[in-house]
């Protein structure tokens, strides 16, 4: 499927918030998540089904000042 993540669009096979974080590499409980607009808390990405064209946003923690 075809979702836009981050502003650019992927191919990637996913159904659900979980599979497409594992599928980019995303690791660790620190990041933060929304769908088309919507905040999906850490406990809720497994069962946050996603569908072709979502616009996803991922946000890591940024050091430096």
């Amino acid at each position: 499927m075809t979702f836009i993540v981050n502003g650019y669009e992927q191919d990637i096979s996913a159904s659900t918030l979980a599979e497409l974080l594992v599928a980019l590499e995303y690791e660790g409980d620190w990041l933060a998540t929304a769908v088309n607009g919507e905040l999906v808390h850490r406990e809720d990405r497994s069962d946050f089904a996603i569908s072709e064209r979502d616009r996803i946003e991922i946000l890591t923690p940024m050091q430096g000042g």
